[in-house]
């Protein structure tokens, strides 16, 4: 908006819409000094408003604070640091174009799985029985299943060895079908 009601004056009367003064001090006989500054009534603006005359909405600032709710979507397989970007939505100010309003992804910690890139790591504790003679784990994914995982007797299992799963990781961001490993660490 304008922030004055319908016809007032909104030019300066100090500097005519300038935005700038220009004193003339006598310096002495036939010596005068001109010192062009910044309009002290209108800060420079060019516009002044009387208060009478202001719009009773926004009270003279051309803009009105408002709430706007902004629905971010997140795609699968986005990642920690990950920007998304609403252009021309933030706060707005008379001639000047507004603000980007940018939201950062920050990933939460997970208390049993990490993340690594599009796969996901899981640390399990198992005896020197299983190790050696092999075993059976069951892995509660995060989307809610249940998988099971064998090694066969004869399979000798390390401190440190790693069993992958293909597909079973964290989906692989813009690509729906595709997904990262599940990556089994051992420690016995």
């Amino acid at each position: 908006g304008c922030g004055v009601r319908e016809g007032a004056q909104r030019r300066c009367p100090k500097c005519h819409g300038s935005g700038m003064e220009v004193r003339i001090h006598q310096l002495g006989p036939s010596m005068i000094q001109q010192i062009q500054t910044v309009c002290s009534q209108c800060q420079g603006q060019g516009e002044w408003i009387r208060p009478r005359d202001c719009c009773l909405a926004c009270n003279g600032r051309k803009v009105l604070r408002e709430k706007k709710i902004l629905n971010v979507h997140l795609d699968k397989g986005m990642k920690d640091g990950q920007k998304i970007t609403f252009h021309e939505e933030g706060d707005q100010v008379p001639g000047l174009e507004p603000g980007d309003i940018i939201i950062v992804l920050e990933q939460k910690e997970h208390p049993t799985f990490l993340r690594r890139g599009d796969d996901l790591l899981l640390r399990r504790q198992i005896s020197l029985a299983d190790a050696l003679c092999g075993c059976r784990q069951l892995v509660h994914t995060l989307d809610n299943r249940t998988l099971l995982l064998c090694s066969q007797p004869g399979d000798i299992i390390r401190p440190g060895d790693m069993k992958c799963v293909p597909n079973e990781g964290m989906p692989v961001y813009r690509s729906p079908f595709q997904k990262g490993k599940l990556i089994l660490q051992f420690e016995v």
